[in-house]
């Protein structure tokens, strides 16, 4: 029988699409409080809309960049629900123009901001709550690029994401006699809406054979409903056809 979540409130950042809401709607159908931010009100109204057709959930507008405006989300959560349990940090980005020969420091800046230091600010914002519980969870999206760094997506979010590693196992070493666990994830390529933002995005028909955005739901899912004395320190989800793998073979060939 799967868990369920039922008493549980998850706040998923960058939850208004890809791997965010894929991860709020897998929470939600488990049962769990999900409370959703991002930057775009547009973009977070539609999500909310399937997010209650299926279960308990609220949308926060929120720059996660922005430390006091993360500091006053977190106040808002508790106060009306009391606790967080679960944190999903899936807030991302990457400069368009993004290697050595053409990125801009201001373009650094912005994926640092919201990649590292957002992440950051919403950890060190839900610390003191979940140690009062003495539990929580904290789900950090980092890539396959945090372990494998490419031209293609470049030093910023090479930096940033390998970084992220080194922050969730030092969640770990520090917060583990508090009942607190932490997770990176590393997805390879997953068709979301930052493909757009590639010099040259990908095809549909190279989209098709990514990971997708509710695989990676399922994922988030699987490390929520794992027993609290279990701690998944890094999960790693590649496409079967991983084309870093490939040398260069973009997609299968016609049999």
């Amino acid at each position: 029988m799967t868990p369920s979540l039922q008493g549980q409130t998850a706040w998923i950042t960058g939850g208004g699409s890809g791997i965010g809401l894929a991860g709020a709607m897998a929470l939600a159908k488990a049962g769990a409080h999900v409370v959703i931010s991002g930057r775009n009100a547009a973009t977070n109204a539609s999500a909310l809309a399937a997010l209650q057709a299926v279960g308990s959930a609220e949308a926060l507008l929120l720059d996660v960049a922005d430390k006091h405006a993360v500091k006053s989300a977190v106040q808002q959560i508790l106060d009306r629900h009391g606790r967080i349990d679960i944190l999903v940090t899936s807030a991302g980005t990457n400069a368009t123009q993004r290697n050595f020969d053409v990125v801009t420091p201001e373009a650094w800046d912005d994926v640092v901001a919201i990649n590292l230091s957002g992440l950051f600010y919403c950890v060190h914002a839900v610390l003191p709550a979940m140690r009062q519980q003495q539990s929580g969870l904290i789900i950090n999206v980092s890539s396959w690029a945090g372990l494998y760094a490419s031209k293609l997506t470049g030093p910023a979010y090479n930096a940033t994401k390998r970084a992220v590693l080194a922050l969730t196992e030092s969640i770990n070493m520090e917060e583990c006699t508090h009942g607190i666990r932490a997770t990176s994830l590393l997805p390879g390529e997953v068709a979301t809406p930052i493909l757009d933002k590639r010099p040259v995005p990908p095809s549909a028909e190279q989209r098709e054979l990514m990971v997708q955005a509710e695989d990676m739901g399922q994922a988030i899912l699987f490390v929520a409903q794992m027993p609290a004395r279990t701690c998944i320190n890094e999960l790693i989800i590649s496409p079967t056809f991983n084309r870093f793998y490939t040398g260069g073979l973009e997609t299968p060939p016609k049999r």
